[in-house]
């Protein structure tokens, strides 16, 4: 159970990336007072646990009513999973975002950021949706099913803490520490990626 809370924790916080969000965070709150700065993050944080926790509870059973089976999603959630660690790895970081241009500009125009992008789909985007999906799939007990959540609701805590701390942490990290950490956490997305590529060909019988 302990090796699939590590799994799980892990896989979450680098779809998720706190440092990623904190860093967003404080781009689009330049002159906000702290007590709108902690409602926007318990905003963020609430609406992004909601949505990972429909999917944890309800991604399975909706795979099921559509028709696709678990080892298909896993090998196109790691995929996916694949492609980002790749845009991780390789993109010319900034230290801010890896979300578009336009979608940064309408961000910085809405009167509320808590909900775009901080929420969606910054901290419950397609990787960690994909990831929290993928992670229930293979949990087979309420225990390990329990260990998922366990690691779902650390992870949303830490991006609460991250944007509650975003101005000190990104002063401590600067540019380069923010990319070494968006580098690190590329490289395990990508063997986490392939991993639950593995698992899909294996369970769909294609190397067995």
């Amino acid at each position: 159970m302990f090796h699939t809370f590590i799994s799980a924790f892990t896989t979450l916080f680098v779809a998720i990336g706190p440092v990623e969000v904190a860093a967003m965070f404080l781009a689009l709150t330049p002159g906000i007072d702290v007590a709108t700065k902690r409602r926007l993050a318990i905003v963020a944080a609430g609406v992004a646990a909601g949505v990972l926790l429909a999917f944890a509870l309800g991604g399975i059973q909706l795979l099921s009513l559509i028709g696709v089976g678990l080892p298909a999603f896993r090998t196109a959630g790691g995929v996916l999973l694949l492609m980002t660690s790749a845009e991780m790895l390789l993109r010319r970081h900034t230290g801010l975002t890896s979300i578009t241009p336009p979608e940064e500009m309408e961000a910085k125009r809405q009167p509320d950021i808590a909900v775009f992008p901080l929420a969606i789909p910054l901290t419950a985007g397609p990787g960690s949706m994909t990831a929290i999906v993928l992670l229930m799939g293979r949990a087979h007990t309420h225990l390990a099913d329990g260990m998922v959540l366990l690691a779902l609701l650390l992870n949303i805590l830490l991006v609460f803490a991250a944007m509650l701390l975003s101005q000190g942490l990104m002063r401590v990290l600067g540019t380069t520490g923010v990319n070494v950490v968006a580098r690190v956490s590329g490289i395990l997305l990508a063997a986490l990626a392939m991993q639950f590529i593995f698992d899909g060909l294996t369970a769909s019988r294609v190397f067995g």
